[in-house]
This record gives C-alpha cells, structure tokens and sequence, in this order.
C-alpha cells in the first residue's frame, strides 16, 4: 500500500510531462500538415541535371 504514495505523484509528474511535451509539438506546429507527408511519396521527383534519355 505504501508504494502507492511513490507510483501516484510519479504517475501524475510523467502525464504532465507527456502533455508539456504535446503542447510544445502543437505550438511548434508539427501538426498543421498531416496529409502531405503521406502522400509525398506518390509524387515521381524529378532530377535536376540528369538526362533521363540516357537512361534507358
């Protein structure tokens, strides 16, 4: 019963750390564009300086 009184405060300091941390994400802004990554790898990049002709 005793190291209730250890796991509740620490339980209570990590939750408050996890949400200073989310918070700090959502102000940096890591969270405005979420459909762009995803979809960037769909896109063919295209090479600057390479002939592609040669390629082939």
């Amino acid at each position: 019963m005793n190291i209730l009184f250890l796991l509740v405060p620490f339980a209570f300091l990590l939750g408050i750390i996890f949400l200073l941390g989310f918070l700090w994400a959502n102000h940096q802004g890591q969270f405005d564009d979420l459909e762009t990554p995803a979809l960037r790898m769909l896109h063919d990049d295209e090479r600057k300086g390479v002939n592609h002709e040669s390629e082939l």
